[in-house]
Parts: C-alpha cells; structure tokens; sequence
C-alpha cells in the first residue's frame, strides 16, 4: 500500500473496528445515541417537515429499485437514493444527538448510511452499531484536524465536509472493506466532501438538512465505489492536494490518526442528546430562560425585552436567522410566550399567530460577545439571557452547559418521553411501541429488517388511541 502514514492509520482503524471492539462505554452510549436518533427519523416524517416531502418526491421520482427502505414512503430503492433522503430526514427537525466541540451532527448522516447499506446486505444490528459508532468518530476527528470554527469562518458546514468522510466510514464497515479499500474510500469521499453555509438563507429549512443527506449519499457512493475497485486518491490526508489543505488554514492532521491528545472515541462519548427542537447554539440559552423563568415565576407578558451574549464566532448562525431553527429571536420568545418549544414550531412561524411571541420577537437582540464567551466557544456555546422585566427589574442567567450533554445527561425517562412524544406524532400507539422496541434491542437483532420496515410506515398525523 502507497499511501500516506495518516490516511493509512485512519484506513487500518476503519478496517478494524468491529462491535467487539468498541470500548463498553462506547458501545453503550451509541445504543443509547441510535434509539433516540430513531425517534427523530420517524417524526421528520411529519406533513409539516417540507423538506422531509420534498426529497421523498425526488426518491420516488428518481431513485432506482434496490433494497433499502424510504423512511414513512412504504417503498424501497437503492442504498444510494436511501442515504441521500434518509440522511436529509435525519437533521430535518434540528433534534437528533450532536457533537459540540467538532459543530457536528453526526447521527443524522450515519444512521442513515448505516440502515440504508444494513438492510440491503443483512447486516446485524451490532453491526449497525458498530458502523455508526465509527462514522461518528471519523468524522469528528476531521472536524477537530481541520478546525471547526475555522470551517464556520469560512463558510464551510462542519456536519456536510467531514460527514462525508463519516458516511464513507460508516459504509465501509458494512461492507467489510480492507484497509487499502478503505483508503480508497477516504479519497473518494475527499473528492466529494462539501457543504456551504450557504443553506441559512433558505427559509424553507429544506437546505439545512439536505446537507446530511448530501454527504451520507456521497459517502456511501465513495465506498461502493472502493469496493468495486475505483481509483481514488491515497494520501487524502497527507500530501498533495490534501483536504486538511483544501478546508483548513491552520489544519493539522495529528487528531486524525489518534484523536485529539491521543484520544479515542471522543467522537461518540462526548455527544449530547437534545431536549430542544433548535440549533444547538441556543440549548445552553434555553436552559438559562428555563432557569430564570422558573425562579421569578415569569411568562411571556411580565417581560418587556430579551438579550442574549454569545460568542460573537456563532452568531451568524443565531442573530435574525432566516431560519426559525436557528433564530434567537424567534426561539427564545416561543419558549417564554408558550411555556415550550416543539418541532412543529419550527414549520410554522407562530409570529403571525401569536401577538405575544411577535412582541417578545421584536425585542429580542443578540450580543455579539468577542470576550470570554468567544474564548469558550466552541469548545462551549456559552449563553447569558438577561431579561427586562415589565415592573423594571432585570434579571440574568447564564449556562454553559445545556442538559442532554454528557456531563448532564438527561435521565432515561426524558428520553423515553422524548421518543414517545415525537413518534406519536406521525404514529399510532401500537406502531411506536413496536418502533421504540426495535430500536432498544438493535444490537440483539439479527438484522436490521424490522426496524426499516417500521420506519418505512407513512405518518399518521392523528394518531389513534390503538394499544
């Protein structure tokens, strides 16, 4: 094998990594991680969720015949097609697990890349598993080689460029490919690893996740292609034209080999779990409302103003947003008017609906932060949430670290509310109980057919009482 010392080592990990291998922690945090990206799989099937309809339309239309399932379309097509509408739906309603540190959302693109390639080649649920977990780690250790604030600054999304070479990963494991096809695959995936910034100026929210399904396709394309003997590039990390070259300023490609200090697996060990339908920017900001609400007793009408510091290299993504999902000024007043947030929220603008979130919205301001908050970040989506009051009192808050992040985890029952609560919105009782045991026991399935084939049911969007 010619191939460079960094793309060799990276290829030999992928190679390798079986579900024996994982460490406990880590086989027991993804299970953990995929039974709760399932409940978001299901409800971005929702009507409301256009981006979810929109590339089941271009599926149908386009895809081929083939063996994967299209989640709630009750029709199968090729691995490629799959990966790319699943991977969209997987980021559709901005609540599946995240990486703060590497400003990814991993799951969104493996768990589609994984399902999709498990059900065509009758891959066991551990194997599954296995190759989330390690998509999810390769991509992490791309995001921290090439620097995920540099890539924000440069308009590059961290979860689109270095989930391709995840995607990529993630199939190659299920396809059981040997380390100089993995090589092969990584260069492929290199080639066609992108993503632009770009999508925050599309109000729809179709953009947004379309890139996790971007690069879940263009992994799995890589891959397949390695697998079939395609040329490709072997040094992708190393020399060259590399992608640390093509993406990074000050990229560096010791985390690649090893992770970062010689660290593994912080890729699935460090992902949060979210309790709130939003850009993860604003969950340290949703905890901190949370906080001040509960403690003065506050609704919507005894606050006359709302201002946010955060670090002023995010703010782009959170300060008047187009996007719903991503502006402060439409979240945190829905939060504070409605007592909560869910993911319907994000597809409909309650500004036109509700006179208290347009009046909170208006007086919502984001402050760009260049001090502490910019040194923590994004390391830390610090926020503090000061609040004018209507008697003339103001009250602050800050967090730093939101619940559903490992060092405050979310307790099993949130997350089983959480499941219920979103798959009930597309499904019956009985069909979510079957789906929420499909998904607990994945990695003692023989085969990953049952959960597809509960994923692949269509919403029902009034859900009977059926036990």
């Amino acid at each position: 094998m010619s191939s460079g010392p960094v793309t060799k080592a990276v290829a030999e990990f992928i190679a390798s990594a079986t579900f024996e291998t994982l460490p406990a922690e880590v086989a027991e945090r993804i299970r953990l991680l995929v039974f709760d990206a399932v409940g978001t799989l299901a409800a971005s099937t929702h009507p409301l969720v256009t981006s979810s309809a929109g590339i089941g339309a271009f599926a149908a239309a386009h895809g081929g015949a083939g063996p994967a399932t299209l989640i709630g379309q009750s029709m199968k097509t090729d691995v490629v097609t799959a990966a790319l509408a699943n991977g969209t739906r997987g980021y559709a309603i901005d609540m599946e697990p995240h990486h703060p540190e590497a400003i990814l959302h991993p799951i969104a693109v493996m768990l589609p890349t994984a399902l999709a390639l498990g059900e065509a080649r009758a891959c066991s649920g551990r194997q599954v598993l296995a190759a989330v977990a390690v998509g999810c780690e390769v991509a992490y250790r791309v995001s921290i080689a090439l620097d995920p604030k540099q890539l924000y600054a440069l308009g590059f999304h961290p979860s689109a460029v270095c989930g391709t070479f995840g995607a990529a990963a993630t199939a190659a494991v299920l396809l059981e490919l040997d380390a100089g096809q993995v090589v092969r695959a990584l260069g492929l995936a290199g080639l066609q690893a992108s993503g632009l910034m770009a999508w925050e100026d599309d109000p729809r929210e179709d953009a947004r996740p379309f890139q996790m399904g971007m690069a879940a396709r263009n992994g799995m394309t890589a891959a397949l292609l390695a697998e079939g003997g395609f040329g490709a590039p072997d040094r992708i990390f190393d020399a060259g034209h590399t992608v640390l070259r093509a993406f990074g300023r000050d990229a560096g490609a010791g985390p690649l080999a090893s992770g970062p200090d010689g660290k593994g697996w912080l890729g699935v060990t460090e992902l949060a779990i979210k309790p709130y339908p939003c850009v993860a920017f604003l969950h340290p900001a949703l905890d901190a409302l949370d906080a001040l609400a509960g403690e003065h007793g506050l609704v919507g009408r005894d606050v006359e103003a709302i201002r946010l510091r955060f670090a002023a290299s995010g703010c782009h993504c959170i300060d008047a947003n187009p996007l719903r999902s991503h502006c402060a000024q439409y979240v945190l007043p829905v939060r504070l008017a409605r007592g909560g947030l869910v993911f319907t929220d994000l597809f409909r603008d309650l500004r036109d609906e509700n006179p208290e979130v347009a009046r909170l919205a208006a007086r919502t301001e984001v402050v760009h932060d260049h001090g502490e908050f910019e040194d923590l970040f994004p390391d830390f989506y610090a926020g503090e949430v000061t609040l004018v009051l209507a008697d003339g009192r103001t009250v602050s808050g800050r967090c730093d670290i939101a619940r559903g992040y490992p060092e405050a985890p979310l307790a099993r029952h949130e997350l089983d509310d959480k499941f219920t609560d979103l798959v009930r919105s597309v499904a019956t009782r009985r069909r979510c109980e079957a789906l929420r045991e499909a998904a607990a026991g994945l990695d003692d399935a023989g085969t990953v057919t049952t959960l597809a084939g509960l994923l692949g049911e269509p919403a029902v969007t009034a859900p009977d009482s059926m036990d």
